[in-house]
């Protein structure tokens, strides 16, 4: 009892002569029962609770951080709460440095969500004839294409191009599904572009639909028994054509997941007539609207 008297009457000297001592002290308990806290709460939190205890431990520290207040206690605290941060935690939950910005992402670190200016119109955007693609098919593309055997003789020089991630390939009456390199190219990069435009404006994924590819002489001569828009001297004989449909899309989703958010078929359009134009003033393509036929019909450049 005299030894604990002593103790007691020590402590209060050294807190006389040295109250800062008794401040780091009562910090450092401080920082302990925020660690305490912590994990109390992340016990009986569900794993969203917990982010969002983390983000609001963080954000108090920064704060003291940047007035100068903060302590050893203060960082081992956040370290402490770090520890069942998910990797990309920093992403989802932290704003951007002061004074900087970002093209995909706001200050405060949610998604920019891009605006659709779609083409003033689109008569006067993709004015392209069969005339002026004709000459770049011509230059681009294989010797005109007799009927299907000769279409597979001259693999060699095509591309298979009926199936892709990025683009749906309707069910073919009137043409088969070869382009030459080039084409196949051009149409792989409209259908990942237009996943990313998409992507940035926030709509729900849709997969382009192609209704129309490599056609040969012998398709074109049934076709124009029907169809009094289709031109004996087709574009679509060379293997550098294909028609993209704007009136219909595919819904990416997966089957055993929650059902996408409908989306109106003039919003899907909009954004692919961004895509075409960008792709079309970057001399990637010709492009031609097309009414009757509710397509655009596009030839490589």
């Amino acid at each position: 009892m005299q030894s604990f008297g002593l103790t007691v009457v020590l402590l209060a000297i050294m807190r006389a002569v040295f109250p800062e001592v008794a401040d780091d002290c009562h910090d450092a308990m401080r920082g302990s029962e925020v660690i305490v806290a912590q994990g109390q709460d992340g016990e009986k939190a569900a794993a969203g609770d917990s982010v969002r205890a983390v983000d609001e431990v963080d954000v108090r520290d920064e704060g003291q951080k940047g007035s100068g207040g903060g302590s050893e206690s203060g960082d081992k605290t956040t370290q402490e709460a770090r520890v069942n941060m998910p990797a990309d935690a920093d992403a989802l939950v932290s704003p951007l440095p002061a004074g900087t910005s970002s093209r995909f992402f706001n200050p405060d670190g949610t998604l920019v969500k891009s605006r659709i200016y779609s083409v003033p119109h689109f008569g006067n955007a993709f004015p392209d004839q069969n005339d002026v693609q004709m000459e770049a098919a011509k230059r681009h593309g294989v010797k005109a294409v007799q009927d299907r055997a000769d279409a597979e003789r001259r693999k060699s020089e095509l591309v298979y191009v009926g199936y892709s991630p990025f683009y749906h390939v309707d069910k073919l009456k009137s043409s088969i599904p070869y382009l030459v390199p080039r084409a196949a190219e051009l149409l792989q990069d409209i259908g990942r572009n237009y996943f990313d435009s998409l992507q940035v404006k926030q709509i729900p994924l849709h997969k382009i639909i192609v209704t129309s590819v490599l056609r040969s002489k012998e398709d074109i001569v049934r076709l124009r028994r029907h169809n009094g828009n289709a031109t004996e001297n087709s574009c679509h004989l060379y293997g550098t054509t294909f028609d993209v449909c704007y009136n219909r899309y595919v819904t990416v989703e997966d089957p055993d997941g929650p059902k996408r958010r409908a989306v109106r078929n003039d919003t899907l359009k909009w954004v692919l007539s961004e895509v075409l134009d960008d792709l079309r003033q970057s001399g990637r393509c010709l492009v031609k609207y097309e009414v009757k036929q509710g397509c655009f019909h596009i030839t490589v450049k």
